[in-house]
């Protein structure tokens, strides 16, 4: 079970730091721009970013949840690896778009 914890971890630190690159961005397109859809971006990216920052906190940081992780709940944890890697592919096209 630890592979799949560590395996979450990475995700949710690649998509934090994925996030405030792009959050950086949109925050620079809205002042320039006053339009809406950046500022769409800009507070979706703000509430995923802190998603992002809660399951890192939860996966690294707060040993009794990586505990519980591991031993009680694997299949919770399995589950929540997966949807952080179909975060981070997610993340990773946005990133694709935003830059192209």
């Amino acid at each position: 079970m630890s592979l799949w914890l560590d395996a979450a971890s990475a995700a949710a630190t690649l998509n934090v730091v994925l996030l405030v690159a792009l959050v950086g961005i949109w925050a620079r397109n809205y002042l320039e721009f006053r339009s809406k859809h950046p500022l769409g971006l800009l507070v979706f990216g703000l509430l995923l970013l802190a998603e992002n920052c809660l399951s890192f906190y939860y996966y690294v940081v707060d040993p009794q949840v990586a505990t519980l992780l591991r031993s009680a709940a694997p299949v919770a944890g399995r589950a929540m690896t997966f949807v952080q890697i179909l975060e981070l592919g997610a993340i990773l096209f946005l990133a694709w778009v935003t830059w192209d």
